[in-house]
């Protein structure tokens, strides 16, 4: 990272101490940077300021030509704000044509307008995208799902023994892309709204030969979607739609999955997150059932679809959950109200973990401290099978963002 400051003064104020004029030195200082540092520079710079450097000399025109871009091209709907960092396609086009190096990254974030497609496809064909690293691409359309999908151009297959991070939205993979399945060195996949088959879902995820973390949200797959893979450590799945997703782990063991008696125990997992328009308790403590070593659970109420329904959980003491009885230490419930089926989910976990330190409560609405009473009494708190445990309640009129560090292993807790 180059960390660079810029002093500027007019001539008839006192000169800085210490500051050599240009007529001393005989040029500038920026240009007596080397052609290497000066790239690095315009490849930092919002991709609108790096192509107007070229303006400032024939030196420069040519740097701009010979930096690797972080190009980001955006024409989003009418009314919707315009990035400040990213360039119209026809700028695009312009841009891509004269580049004389690869990108590092490219963004594309538009309506599929006119010939935009065929003009996508031809952008991949260039020399400027021909060895990207990051690449994100999303078809936009007014209400985002929109049918039909527009499907991903085989062109942009060209760069995939490069990419080190990709993500695609709003797209479908067509079968014709199978052969180009190979990327050996993509650490970092996401698939957001894409409707994909089985058989080319295990055929992009066998070919991903280094991949470390994957995130899916909303995929529509045709037939069951079988992980496989050896180098997978993390994995993120929404899906709230009704459309039935079967998702099945086959072999990854970086994972933690290992065969336990007749059933596959993910005993490495400490922290994990539930997210469903219809959360029922009994499918819940089926899945913590998984899970013996799980330290920390995050519970998200979907807000328009938990008014009026109730949990009894059939939850039998002979058979103790084992997380429940030792590890799980704590519960975070967000988007919660107060609904009567939101209180009896929590009550449950109250009453029956034994090594909860504490539960938090992100209230949509207003918390005081009337109502934090009142939900104690709710809760049976008094009950409570962890003495230890401290509950807080705090207020939270945001969107709760859960998959905003899904690939950042670096975090222990993705979620808090």
């Amino acid at each position: 990272m180059v960390d660079l400051t810029l002093r500027l003064w007019w001539p008839d104020q006192p000169q800085p101490h210490g500051i050599t004029t240009c007529d001393e030195i005989g040029s500038d200082f920026i240009s007596r940077l080397p052609d290497a540092i000066l790239s690095t520079i315009i490849s930092l710079l919002p991709i609108k300021d790096g192509g107007r450097t070229p303006v400032l000399s024939p030196r420069w025109r040519q740097l701009w030509r010979s930096t690797h871009l972080n190009l980001e091209v955006r024409n989003p709907p009418r009314g919707y704000p315009v990035s400040s960092t990213a360039v119209t396609p026809a700028a695009a086009s312009k841009i891509i044509s004269q580049h004389l190096v690869t990108a590092r990254r490219f963004s594309f974030q538009c309506l599929l307008e006119g010939d935009l497609y065929t003009q996508l496809d031809s952008w991949f064909h260039s020399q400027a995208l021909a060895r990207l690293q990051d690449l994100d691409i999303s078809y936009l359309c007014p209400h985002q799902r929109s049918e039909p999908r527009n499907p991903l151009p085989p062109s942009l297959f060209r760069s995939a023994s490069t990419l080190l991070v990709a993500k695609f939205s709003y797209c479908d993979f067509p079968d014709e892309v199978l052969p180009s399945m190979n990327f050996p060195l993509l650490k970092q996949l996401s698939l957001v709204y894409v409707t994909i088959s089985g058989e080319v879902f295990h055929r992009l995820l066998s070919g991903c030969h280094a991949l470390e973390s994957f995130y899916m949200s909303e995929v529509r797959g045709e037939g069951c979607l079988h992980v496989s893979s050896q180098t997978l450590r993390s994995i993120g799945v929404r899906n709230s739609s009704k459309e039935k997703l079967e998702l099945v782990i086959e072999d990854a063991p970086c994972l933690g999955i290992s065969p336990v008696i007749s059933a596959n125990w993910m005993r490495t997992v400490k922290v994990f997150c539930l997210r469903s328009s219809g959360l029922e308790l009994d499918a819940v403590l089926n899945i913590l059932r998984w899970f013996p070593y799980l330290e920390k659970l995050y519970i998200i109420f979907q807000k328009h679809n938990e008014k009026d329904k109730k949990n009894h959980p059939q939850y039998d003491p002979l058979y103790p959950i084992e997380c429940l009885q030792t590890r799980l230490k704590k519960v975070v419930f967000k988007a919660f109200i107060g609904y009567e089926k939101q209180v009896s989910f929590a009550r449950f976990f109250v009453l029956h973990a034994k090594a909860l330190k504490k539960v938090e409560f992100e209230v949509y609405g207003e918390c005081n401290t009337l109502s934090v009473a009142y939900h104690h009494t709710l809760l049976k708190v008094e009950n409570r099978a962890s003495r230890d445990a401290q509950f807080e309640f705090r207020s939270n009129h945001r969107r709760t963002e859960y998959d905003a560090h899904i690939h950042d292993l670096s975090v222990a807790d993705p979620f808090g």
